[in-house]
């Protein structure tokens, strides 16, 4: 990973962290509440280097106006020079600050979160894994800007075609933050899998 993207990453986790806290001060605040049986699932693909802020708000506000479950799913690509299970320490890193600070901006909404990560050999491959792995009632995508990091023309363009449900995709404008933290080291002792952690079941892609 370099030094540029853990840069961009950290920005990132901080704007989003600032703009949960706007909504959501205080020692006594609480965490997301926990998915209900059978609830609407929202499902958020997205990659380290773009997490839209409106995206995410997008995705939530829809879940809270759907009493629904945001499952935001963090895209996780393997290198043809590695098997597809192997552990991924940095990308794990990365996934972890990322899915807390989601977590933070969903509390701030009263949403409740199952938070997720599927490896892929490509995003849209990690994107076909998910699809056949979860369930869910909608996807929110956001495009990438022109000549930006994340999901181009293509990738949406395969969405439609093979993606079951609804499917929401935003283009975020140029003014749109991105939502990066500062990569923490994988918590010792998660194994490659799914673990529970309170509301939410996360993959780990790190042992």
């Amino acid at each position: 990973m370099t030094t540029a993207l853990i840069v961009l990453i950290a920005v990132l986790v901080t704007a989003l962290g600032a703009l949960g806290l706007r909504q959501y001060r205080g020692p006594d605040r609480q965490p997301a509440p926990r998915p209900e049986p059978g609830a609407r699932r929202i499902l958020f693909p997205f990659v380290a280097s773009a997490l839209s802020c409106r995206g995410l708000d997008a995705s939530l506000r829809l879940a809270r106006a759907e009493d629904g479950v945001l499952v935001p799913v963090f895209l996780a690509r393997v290198p043809l020079t590695l098997p597809l299970d192997s552990p991924l320490p940095r990308q794990a890193a990365v996934a972890i600050g990322l899915q807390d600070a989601i977590e933070q901006r969903a509390a701030a909404f009263g949403v409740p979160v199952d938070a997720r990560v599927e490896r892929g050999r490509t995003y849209r491959h990690a994107l076909r894994q998910t699809m056949a792995n979860e369930r869910f009632d909608r996807i929110v995508i956001a495009a990438a800007t022109p000549g930006g990091p994340g999901f181009g023309p293509d990738d949406v363009a395969w969405l439609l075609a093979h993606a079951p449900g609804e499917i929401v995709v935003l283009r975020p404008g140029a003014e749109d933050q991105l939502v990066p933290v500062t990569p923490r080291p994988p918590r010792r002792g998660v194994a490659s899998g799914r673990r529970a952690s309170h509301s939410r079941r996360r993959d780990a892609v790190a042992s």
